[in-house]
């Protein structure tokens, strides 16, 4: 899976493996688990197996993503699922043939693009998008947010491995404005926008302030490129289907397992000779596997089963910030802040002023004591002493009403002493 959510925390910085709570923290040039050690002498489950059980049981939850399944749980669903999205009477893939190009084909037709490439990783699928076009531009400079997912989260790869310079138009917590790019000073060959920008609270631009950031590249002679990881809820902001969407881009990459609840994997889709040399630089980057049916049996299930449930997410999402905010205010915290407002997907911040410990510890009292799963992680904010979680809401959380998530809100409050 894909590394997500990094945090910096003096000279280390704290890496969450996005959907599956573990936490990595680097110091020098080791890494060591945290929050992850027994202890020894009295036997206490350490802290991610305590909060993952205490999430699998909770009868309610505003989202379940697989890593709150057993094994068990998940082979069931999987083949349960599986005839019903594909032939299995097929033969199995090799070397990205068969089940693999049927996933590209459906991927390419969502995004209403010429062709597309699957990727076992997103990290590899965006390393080789800004690869080719620099080739293809003859710039080898990329500007994108600093807060952006290869910025973040990819230990500099794409000057590492890719060999491309990154520049940021703008350090403010959206994406950058037509302006910013249209008097950026200095060229560059690709625009990398993350759509929607998850550092900043899943944050997206309007739809006119969209077309406009893309049309000012384009002045500039740049190609645009979307880290569309999570580009399958934006429809609902941005008033406008997927296709509409994709057609502002050169290329577009999307992932599998965020938004679809799918094993792993991406696509990168473009022209067909974009994808073309984007498979060459998928054998070159080892990304050529034998056989990957069981990944791609789960993105078809994906794409059958939450693509078209995700609009509904993004509706109820906002109901349920809304009723976070109400259960925050008649619980007289001092401070608190659901970020955006508004959500613009189905995933949102709050920032709340305790350490990350205490609301760790009062999260997961409260799966425990009442069955009720409102926050999964929280980690330490920019500011000393307030603290950030992400909210999702997907389909266990439709089942709540406003009253639910404030009365839910009132039990959490109470576990803070």
């Amino acid at each position: 899976m894909e590394r997500n959510d990094a945090r910096e925390q003096g000279a280390g910085t704290v890496e969450q493996v996005d959907e599956v709570d573990e936490v990595v923290v680097r110091a020098g040039e080791g890494a060591v688990r945290a929050g992850e050690q027994a202890d020894q002498e009295g036997g206490v489950p350490d802290a991610r197996e305590r909060r993952l059980a205490a999430l699998r049981a909770a009868k309610r939850v505003l989202s379940r993503p697989s890593v709150d399944r057993t094994l068990a749980d998940s082979l069931e669903r999987l083949t349960r699922r599986a005839p019903e999205v594909y032939e299995l009477g097929s033969n199995a893939d090799i070397y990205g043939d068969a089940i693999v190009e049927e996933v590209e084909r459906r991927v390419a037709g969502l995004l209403g693009l010429e062709d597309a490439a699957f990727f076992p990783t997103g990290t590899m699928a965006q390393q080789i998008a800004v690869r080719v076009w620099a080739g293809r531009t003859g710039n080898g400079t990329v500007t994108l947010h600093p807060l952006s997912h290869p910025e973040q989260h990819e230990r500099d790869a794409f000057s590492v491995v890719s060999g491309v310079r990154t520049v940021h138009p703008t350090s403010e917590r959206r994406l950058p404005t037509a302006e910013e790019i249209r008097d950026f000073e200095e060229p560059f060959g690709t625009l990398m926008l993350e759509l929607p920008l998850r550092e900043a609270g899943f944050v997206l631009p309007t739809w006119q302030e969209l077309v406009e950031v893309t049309e000012a590249a384009r002045e500039r002679d740049a190609v645009v490129h979307f880290d569309g990881a999570r580009l399958w809820e934006c429809t609902v902001h941005l008033g406008r289907p997927l296709d509409e969407i994709a057609a502002l881009a050169d290329s577009v990459y999307v992932s599998f397992y965020k938004s679809l609840d799918g094993l792993g994997g991406a696509v990168l889709a473009g022209s067909r000779s974009f994808v073309a040399e984007a498979k060459t630089w998928r054998h070159r980057y080892g990304g050529q596997i034998f056989q990957q049916y069981p990944t791609m049996l789960s993105a078809l299930i994906g794409l059958a089963d939450e693509l078209p449930r995700l609009p509904s997410y993004v509706a109820h999402a906002r109901v349920v910030a809304g009723a976070l905010s109400e259960g925050f205010a008649e619980a007289g915290l001092p401070f608190f802040r659901v970020h955006p407002e508004v959500p613009h997907t189905h995933q949102f911040q709050v920032w709340l002023p305790y350490g990350a410990e205490v609301l760790d510890e009062a999260s997961v009292r409260q799966a425990e004591e009442t069955g009720v799963g409102l926050f999964r992680r929280w980690f330490p904010g920019e500011i000393p002493g307030v603290s950030v979680t992400e909210v999702t809401v997907s389909g266990p959380g439709l089942e709540w009403s406003a009253e639910e998530v404030r009365a839910a809100v009132g039990e959490f409050v109470r576990r803070l002493g």
